[in-house]
């Protein structure tokens, strides 16, 4: 059983900690570890791997600091490169914002040696709630719940599709660019932050209302890979199983695997499998052809949306996907 952590629960606020902050970042300023440098090179302040994060960082850093966002919309996290400029930029940045878990595959050299010349490397994933041995979240306002499955969650880097911890990254990274911007106003900041996330917690509840008309014996999902693990935990979903193994795209299913999950998607009488607008969808088509009357539907789960899909903020990518979703699973 997985717990979920109590969204009604006091907030943690960064009014609270803006003081102990404030001397820290004095203190990096002072000892050089990588601001000096940044700024004499005139590379951005804070360059962030993935646009998903990118659009958090830039909606509470505001104007105060230059942020770089090196992955474009639609990219693929697990299989993008960078290019020799972006990768320059990375390693002239005083600030690094990753995902962390390994879902940049191809940027985790760039990163390493960014953090070797002295750039302060924040990873979001490092905010999340600590997990017991079977991925259960360790707080004493959890709720149980009745779809938690063996999903590995200590090593899955896909936390944004559940809003409810994108608000547990939000405050670490807030926290973590307080210490290591001091460009960053703090009365401003602050009250971006806190206003970013009373919109996810607003959002949170847009998302359980939207998924409510799904009836529970159609809260069944086929995936493309581990994507969805996090976001069935919040909301009462099963994953019955996924195409490609793994947390990565990367990986290929034998041809066995993809029988038996043919066989169960006949027997389970699921309506739909849900691909990445960020990945081919071939192995999607070829098992929902195994299904019968099966629909694939494209999510945003990998990488925001261009400009006008619905899904070219966090915000809209998540409420997007729900609404996917419960269209899809809807009877």
């Amino acid at each position: 059983m997985r717990t979920v952590l109590e969204t009604t629960a006091p907030r943690r606020r960064l009014t609270t900690v803006l003081a102990a902050t404030a001397a820290l970042a004095l203190g990096a300023s002072a000892c050089g570890t990588g601001d000096d440098e940044a700024g004499a090179s005139g590379g951005a302040d804070i360059v962030v791997t993935t646009n998903i994060l990118g659009d958090v960082v830039r909606t509470i850093v505001g104007d105060d600091a230059e942020v770089e966002v090196v992955m474009p919309p639609s990219s693929n996290p697990h299989d993008f490169s960078p290019s020799a400029q972006q990768a320059s930029a990375m390693r002239e940045a005083a600030v690094i914002v990753v995902n962390g878990r390994g879902f940049e595959e191809g940027l985790l050299d760039t990163v390493a040696a960014a953090e070797e010349d002295g750039a302060t490397v924040i990873t979001a994933t490092d905010g999340l709630p600590d997990t017991d041995e079977h991925g259960e979240e360790v707080d004493d306002h959890a709720d149980e719940d009745d779809h938690a499955d063996e999903h590995d969650h200590d090593a899955d880097a896909h936390f944004f599709t559940d809003p409810v911890l994108m608000v547990a990254a939000v405050e670490h990274l807030a926290e973590e660019l307080r210490t290591h911007v001091p460009a960053l106003d703090a009365d401003a900041f602050d009250e971006r932050v806190d206003a970013y996330l009373d919109e996810l917690d607003a959002l949170h509840t847009e998302v359980g209302d939207l998924l409510a008309e799904v009836p529970e014996e159609r809260r069944v999902l086929v995936t493309n890979h581990e994507v969805l693990g996090f976001f069935a935990d919040r909301y009462g979903f099963e994953v019955l199983g996924v195409i490609v193994p793994g947390g990565s795209t990367l990986a290929e299913p034998s041809a066995s695997d993809l029988d038996d999950l043919a066989q169960s998607i006949r027997e389970a009488g699921v309506p739909a499998i849900f691909a990445e607008t960020s990945a081919p969808s071939r192995l999607a088509d070829a098992l929902a052809a195994e299904g019968a009357d099966v629909l694939v539907v494209e999510l945003y789960t990998e990488s925001l949306g261009e400009g006008g899909s619905g899904a070219d903020t966090y915000l809209g990518m998540v409420r997007t996907n729900a609404e996917r979703i419960a269209d899809a699973l809807a009877a």
